[in-house]
């Protein structure tokens, strides 16, 4: 595990710690948990992206004949 050094306000990391304190755990605890969720989420998206991608390959649905316009779309 590498270390990392950031600077928060002093008000902000007390009220951090008196959060975590209360929810049983630690603001490095929390802090490492966002980053990895963060880190992820690139590769979550695009994951995402390909298994919609390959749905819209595989379906059987049809468009039809109906060519909609912009404002059939938007009648109200």
């Amino acid at each position: 595990m590498a270390n990392l050094t950031i600077v928060i306000e002093g008000d902000t990391l007390k009220r951090a710690r008196l959060r975590a304190l209360e929810e049983g755990t630690s603001v490095n605890a929390i802090v490492r948990d966002y980053l990895a969720d963060y880190a992820g989420m690139k590769a979550r998206k695009e994951q995402a992206i390909n298994d919609l991608l390959r749905l819209s390959q595989s379906t059987n649905a049809k468009r039809g004949r109906r060519r909609w316009t912009r404002d059939d779309l938007h009648r109200r």
